[in-house]
């Protein structure tokens, strides 16, 4: 029985290249407990708080992607250039943006334990496209990811871009990460 993926839909947030987990989530915000559900929303609130302004990381206008006193922000969609994710390897930084409401992220590459924190936590599905479209998207832009067809369509621009199929990386994801994937399919004992 095929089951049709539902699109994902929402407000572009624009990176460079080489945003490290540190940029994701500084260190000082560490602090707070992930299953605490009050203390958890800081980690929205202070997603990507670490992209300095003054290079080219920060979209144009230096807008941030949680508003000031919120704790979810109005995008979506990261389109980032390559290597996103590079640096420590910490779980809290795909938590954070999904806890920021972050559904999925567009690079053309991304650092491997990043990409596989993605996945294996079961946070947001980690997109790769075939060209750098931080150069084409631009923060705002109305996008929709067709997960059928693997095409990112701009509404704002009325653009289409190719992305690359998943593969088996959409279904851990969809379990809720790679323990839950393996519980439903009978890799190990249902607890």
């Amino acid at each position: 029985m095929s089951t049709t993926l539902k699109p994902i839909k929402g407000k572009a947030f624009v990176l460079g290249k080489n945003i490290d987990t540190d940029q994701i989530i500084p260190a000082a915000h560490l602090v707070y407990s992930l299953d605490d559900p009050e203390e958890r929303k800081f980690y929205g609130k202070y997603a990507l708080s670490g992209v300095p302004s003054a290079e080219s990381g920060l979209p144009q206008g230096n807008i941030p992607l949680t508003k000031e006193g919120k704790t979810e922000s109005e995008f979506r969609i990261i389109v980032a250039s390559d290597n996103f994710g590079c640096g420590s390897s910490r779980e809290h930084a795909p938590a954070c943006l999904e806890i920021a409401g972050v559904e999925a992220i567009i690079t053309p590459t991304y650092a491997r334990i990043f990409y596989r924190n993605c996945v294996d936590g079961g946070f947001l599905i980690p997109f790769e496209s075939y060209e750098d479209l931080s150069k084409e998207v631009h923060t705002g832009d109305e996008l929709e990811i067709d997960q059928e067809n693997f095409v990112l369509k701009n509404h704002t621009q009325g653009k289409e871009y190719k992305i690359k199929p998943l593969g088996s990386v959409a279904d851990i994801v969809r379990a809720g990460g790679i323990f839950e994937y393996a519980r439903q399919n009978g890799m190990v004992a249902k607890i």
